[in-house]
């Protein structure tokens, strides 16, 4: 692809929201860590520098080589990004006198300035920085101002290079997508070509040329990310994709059965495996959220490469994955900080003879969906709310057992069927059940209970990466409180899980 955009991630908490709003603009755009530039830099066309929670007056401060990019390709600078031009090329950079954190207006905006087309003074801006700029870099002009930011952005003279100490990627930045589309189309000249029927015929196309007539075994899971996945390449290879449906024992209720039925009539060619036992086994004993994802991935691939040898000659085994599992595996500034491991992030063990395909790895949730209305999948299957790789076992905090396996998909059933009976389940984004590591006392009757604790999680959300819990109904969840607490043996107290992401993730491990 010849039209690109680069973004430099700097570990700034929004990174990922610039490479959203870019997507929303129609325009395909890839982060890549500070220190870990493309050395071919020919498919990018413009380039845009994140914010980040460093000072660039610290010794430590991220130091990036930008001299391939630097008046070679048009480059949006922001906030720290902003900062950082202007410290090591002729500027001042110096702790802010007021703080600036939250809403400011621009009050100044120099006129017949391109990046700032369509966008009028008093526009609300995000500001998210503890210094700010005092003098601008070497052939600056300034841009821009708020009432407490003299710098709010800046151009250089000679250059396609703008600064802005803002951040136009969060929804607070009202005219943020305007100024994104000033830069990246009227500025940078980047078309507008990242549609789900361009992605579907470039992923085809690629899929077809890379794989050729080798064999594919793909794990479906029932989502819809490795659905779509399933059909890219079936529309690719078509009868040398093998598909292989694991029961881990920590799916939902009956979805075994249920995701084989469905999948009858989508042309796939479909293998049921029940490896409850298997998978139940390697987690016994273990209670610590990374060694259960780490042994769920494990177990995984062991059964993949036993199946794998039934099929011959297979090549390639494919995976769901897509862009927030990838951004939230690999840090900016190592494992110390990421935030969570994936099960199908980061390659397969030497002793597995596979190569490995991901033809959504670049995706986020919303555009795998668009990608696979334009294949023709089912909308039911598309608006499925997303479960984790690893099952209810990220689910059950602590160690895991049949029989707490067995209370939450009791638990998890009534609650997804309530939401779909209440016509609340289109409205959630991703919902679930979590059993606490906790008993409690209750009454039952005359009886004196100590039975467990669980919780109920819903959330909106566009793709993941932030998501604000749901406002359900009192009504709805007194209802199916008391019906968890009746129906569920083991069960005897209910609560909701209000907390938002940040700083709480969608998963309680």
């Amino acid at each position: 692809m010849q039209n690109n955009v680069l973004i430099l991630d700097f570990g700034s908490q929004y990174t990922q929201l610039i490479a959203r709003r870019v997507r929303e603009l129609n325009i395909y755009c890839e982060i890549h860590p500070f220190h870990k530039v493309p050395q071919d830099l020919s498919g990018f066309k413009a380039v845009i520098l994140s914010g980040s929670p460093f000072s660039v007056r610290a010794e430590d401060a991220p130091h990036p080589d930008l001299s391939q990019i630097r008046g070679k390709l048009p480059m949006l600078a922001v906030c720290y990004g902003a900062q950082y031009l202007a410290h090591f090329h002729g500027g001042k950079v110096e702790p802010s006198e007021t703080r600036e954190y939250g809403r400011a207006n621009l009050s100044v905006i120099k006129d017949s300035e391109p990046l700032f087309d369509n966008i009028k003074e008093n526009s609300q801006v995000w500001m998210s920085h503890s210094d700010t700029i005092k003098e601008l870099p070497e052939n600056a002009v300034r841009l821009a101002s708020t009432t407490d930011v003299l710098n709010a952005a800046y151009r250089i003279e000679g250059e396609e290079t703008f600064a802005i100490q803002f951040h136009p990627e969060v929804y607070h930045s009202t005219d943020g997508k305007q100024l994104l589309e000033n830069f990246l189309v009227n500025i940078a000249g980047v078309a507008q070509s990242w549609t789900p029927g361009a992605f579907v015929d470039l992923t085809v196309a690629e899929l077809k040329e890379k794989i050729g007539d080798d064999k594919v075994v793909l794990g479906l899971s029932g989502g819809v990310d490795s659905t779509v996945a399933a059909m890219l390449l079936h529309k690719a290879i078509g009868k040398n994709l093998y598909c292989i449906f694991v029961n881990n024992g920590l799916l939902r209720k009956n979805e075994f059965e249920d995701v084989l039925h469905q999948y009858k009539d989508m042309g796939l060619n479909v293998k049921g495996v029940d490896s409850s036992a298997r998978f139940l086994d390697a987690l016994a004993g273990i209670s610590d959220p990374e060694l259960k994802r780490k042994a769920i991935g494990n177990t995984f691939i062991e059964v993949f490469d036993d199946e794998a040898h039934e099929i011959k000659d297979v090549t390639y085994l494919a995976q769901g994955t897509i862009y927030p599992d990838v951004i939230e595996s690999i840090s900016v500034n190592g494992p110390s900080v990421t935030i969570k491991s994936h099960h199908n992030v980061g390659g397969l063990p030497d002793f597995m003879k596979l190569k490995v395909v991901e033809p959504l790895r670049m995706l986020f949730k919303d555009e795998v969906r668009r990608v696979g209305a334009e294949l023709g999948i089912a909308k039911t299957l598309l608006g499925r709310h997303p479960f984790p790789g690893p099952g209810l076992a990220i689910r059950i905090l602590g160690d895991i057992t049949a029989e707490k396996v067995r209370i939450l998909q009791e638990v998890d059933h009534i609650f997804i069927q309530g939401l779909r009976d209440w016509d609340l389940y289109d409205h959630v984004w991703q919902a679930g059940a979590i059993l606490l590591p906790v008993q409690s006392v209750g009454v039952m009757g005359d009886e004196r209970t100590y039975e467990q604790v669980v919780a109920l999680r819903a959330v909106e959300s566009t793709d993941g990466m932030t998501a604000d819990w749901v406002n359900l109904p009192y009504e709805f969840l007194q209802k199916t409180s008391n019906t968890i607490i009746n129906r569920v043996k083991g069960v005897n107290r209910v609560v909701y899980d209000i907390s938002s992401k940040p700083p709480a993730t969608i998963e309680w491990e």
